[in-house]
């Protein structure tokens, strides 16, 4: 199949995007604080552009990195791991699998999703394969505007360590996500940690992941390329089948 053809058979799927806009009110980890976002201005008059004034206007904007829906490469990490900029751009296109944990929510609203959990999905899916990006659904995203306190809350639904590790280790996974502001359901951060320091980068703070079906759909993230960078808001939409 060439380029061409490929093109249109992508062009007739729906597209779901699976990021969160932000703003100066976003939710995010209190110990970054809220982004600022103001007029651009000339650094020797200080005056705001306007369009009226001079044509165009623009936008500073001072943030963390870790901001909305963003990526964590190695290198938030690890001293030695890999920027934002060095990831390759094939692990920016993949399979995206979508984990379910919604139905344990019910009995536990700060589930972790365990290997059991996992296993009993593959039973109904098959086996997570090889090379995929592979994000948990939680439904968190949908208090994102309606409830950012709620969305901050700690504890909260997210992955368990060792469903991390069997991911990476023995399914041969590229790359997770989830809709949380972090990994783990507990301070510890052991899945980050352990995720980010082996090289492997995630994305965080995920939307509309109930929109996707569990396989089949393909997932294009992508971010600006700091150079040396930590960490950036980024934009991710899945390509349903």
């Amino acid at each position: 199949m060439s380029l061409a053809e490929a093109y249109k058979v992508i062009a007739s799927k729906q597209l779901v995007d699976l990021t969160h806009s932000f703003g100066p009110n976003a939710p995010v980890w209190s110990g970054f604080g809220q982004a600022t976002m103001s007029a651009a201005a000339d650094p020797k008059t200080h005056m705001p552009y306007t369009i009226d004034g001079a044509g165009f206007r623009a936008t500073f904007y001072s943030l963390v990195g870790q901001y909305g829906t963003h990526v964590d490469p190695p290198a938030h990490f690890a001293p030695d791991g890999l920027t934002m900029d060095k990831i390759p751009l094939q692990q920016m296109i993949l399979p995206l699998v979508v984990l379910d944990g919604t139905p344990f929510l019910g009995a536990d609203p700060n589930h972790a999703f365990s290997v059991e959990d996992l296993k009993a999905w593959e039973k109904a899916h098959g086996q997570v394969p090889e090379g995929v990006f592979v994000a948990l659904r939680t439904d968190m995203y949908k208090d994102w505007e309606s409830d950012p306190t709620h969305f901050k809350r700690q504890p909260f639904p997210a992955w368990s360590f060792e469903t991390v590790k069997l991911l990476f280790e023995q399914r041969g996974v590229t790359a997770i996500g989830h809709e949380a502001l972090d990994t783990d359901i507990t301070d510890k951060m052991e899945s980050e940690t352990w995720l980010l320091r082996s090289g492997h980068y995630q994305i965080e703070v995920m939307a509309n992941l109930d929109k996707v079906p569990a396989t089949g759909a393909v997932i294009i993230v992508t971010w600006p390329k700091v150079e040396n960078g930590f960490g950036f808001p980024a934009r991710a939409f899945a390509i349903l089948p």
